[in-house]
């Protein structure tokens, strides 16, 4: 079950731009009775499968083009830092665009973090170019730049909800950029739906299998309390 419900949310957002997928650690579990039984008996313990950890596959995902001036993509390392409610979050996905006011935000309305801190405001009506470093020009100067922060350890960003991470150990934050800002492009998903289709049809079949596995079990288990109860009688 909840292998399933990894591989339906992975394939739910297989839209989603920016989405980096789910997937699972698995490990055998060992019945602490049965395992001392059989080792009494010099018999195999028996195992069970399951999923110990998920983990976040962060493999890039392909840049897809839009030809929209405010779609930002990035290559290689780097999330985009947003300004939420509670604080700074980050994000793979560039679909940004205009506040009424001119600041440059997410689909959500967090505001898109200036290097340094601070929003990007920009004019509506003037042609908006960002470079490779995420240099943010304006009338041939540059107003602003994107606030791209990269990590020495992505097991410190954990999910939140809308496609976004929040950071659990500062230290992991790094300086620098080292990757590249495209515009015009979106990221696409690194949950290929193909994939998770096929992998979504395995589970089910060894859903399936264990349920009439149950089943087989139970109807065992009925016979034998029926064919004691008729040599007792």
């Amino acid at each position: 079950m909840e292998s399933l419900e990894i591989l339906a949310n992975n394939t739910a957002n297989a839209a989603t731009a920016g989405y980096k997928a789910d997937r699972e650690f698995y490990n055998l579990y060992v019945e602490g009775g049965a395992a001392d039984a059989n080792r009494e008996q010099g018999l195999v313990s028996p195992n069970m499968p399951l999923i110990q950890a998920n983990w976040t596959d962060f493999s890039q995902g392909t840049l897809a083009p839009t030809g929209n001036p405010l779609d930002l993509a990035i290559s290689g390392k780097g999330f985009f830092a947003v300004t939420a409610s509670n604080g700074t979050l980050y994000t793979r996905n560039g679909g940004f665009r205009l506040s009424p006011e001119g600041v440059l935000q997410t689909a959500d309305g967090h505001a898109v973090q200036a290097e340094g801190g601070g929003q990007i405001k920009l004019n509506p009506s003037a042609r908006i170019e960002v470079s490779p470093d995420g240099s943010v020009r304006q009338n041939g100067r540059t107003v602003a730049k994107l606030q791209i922060a990269e990590f020495s350890q992505m097991s410190a960003l954990e999910k939140r909800g809308g496609n976004y991470f929040s950071l659990t150990d500062v230290a992991a934050l790094r300086a620098g950029f080292s990757g590249t800002v495209y515009q015009g492009r979106l990221e696409s998903a690194n949950s290929a739906p193909a994939e998770s289709a096929v992998r979504l049809v395995n589970v089910l079949r060894q859903f399936e299998m264990l349920q009439k596995a149950v089943t087989l079990g139970g109807e065992m288990n009925r016979r034998s309390v029926e064919e004691v109860a008729r040599v007792n009688a």
